[in-house]
């Protein structure tokens, strides 16, 4: 549809797309997406639209309202608020840009972590990706043809996927994402070592304190947490699929000892490995007890 809207270039475009029940249970989706060319003196205040949104600036200049700050954006830059929240935005040379609000069982979940590491307005080194699949969405909407939700889910989770992947010059954040993520591939491939806090926190470069608390903000556990949920997962998967003794698994999982192993696995399951693996045994189990 061509946009009616003040300001805004009469030959600009924009979609509108209601989800079904089950896009709105189990994917990200579109509800509008375009490509707007904003005449100066363009302003727009909005107390909520209840949406996420992401826009790329193709052209000009823009200022941002949002989370009581003030914002200026120009030509390669995105923007990405919680339109469920008080917003506006505004030109005084006019700008061009591709935009989509969006939603979603994860979109909140996304939208969090971007944001704590980018910022509202950010930019990418090679935001080529990112806009291929942009356009991908105007295309379906564009082409009339029919419109696969889970497609969209794809298209707009290899986008929040660029973002949360992108690590911006000179650490920030992201640097501390990455510290969290080699620590635990570190833990999964080594869980069944004596692999001490202190240690990881020197293969980090951090102090302890710095190390724990920066991991734990990035993953929910605290490293000490992490390596015993790996090491209670793997013992769950021998004592359902193998017939090693409970000794043989303690150790094979890094416990120091069986009373250790023990301890640990009836704090979390609420029974001993024994009484656990006879459970399933009995086929009585079901999932795994959490």
């Amino acid at each position: 549809m061509k946009s009616c809207e003040d300001l805004v270039a009469p030959a600009s475009d924009y979609f509108v797309y209601s989800p079904s029940r089950m896009a709105q249970e189990m994917f990200l989706y579109p509800l509008q997406c375009g490509l707007f060319s904003y005449l100066p003196g363009y302003s727009l205040t909005r107390e909520s639209f209840d949406s996420f949104l992401l826009m790329y600036i193709q052209k000009g200049e823009m200022e941002l309202t949002f989370e009581g700050r003030s914002f200026h954006a120009s030509a390669g830059q995105f923007i990405l608020i919680d339109c469920y929240k008080r917003h506006a935005y505004s030109t005084q040379t006019g700008w061009e840009c591709l935009w989509c609000h969006f939603d979603g069982v994860t979109a909140r979940a996304h939208y969090r972590n971007i944001v704590s590491r980018l910022g509202y307005v950010f930019s990418l080194t090679d935001p080529h990706p990112v806009l291929r699949r942009l356009t991908d969405i105007l295309k379906v909407f564009y082409s009339g043809s029919v419109v696969r939700e889970p497609l969209l889910s794809r298209y707009l989770t290899d986008i929040l996927t660029e973002f949360l992947l992108f690590s911006p010059e000179g650490g920030g954040p992201r640097g501390c994402a990455d510290m969290a993520e080699r620590t635990i591939t570190f833990i999964n491939e080594h869980f069944a070592q004596d692999i001490s806090i202190p240690r990881l926190a020197g293969q980090a470069g951090l102090s302890q304190y710095h190390f724990i608390r920066t991991f734990k903000k990035e993953t929910g556990f605290t490293p000490h947490e992490y390596l015993v949920n790996t090491r209670l997962a793997t013992a769950r998967y021998l004592l359902k699929n193998t017939r090693l003794p409970v000794k043989d698994i303690c150790f094979n999982t890094g416990f120091s000892s069986e009373s250790v192993f023990c301890s640990a696995f009836k704090k979390h399951h609420g029974m001993t490995p024994a009484q656990y693996r006879a459970l399933e045994r009995r086929g009585e189990g079901g999932d795994d007890p959490v």
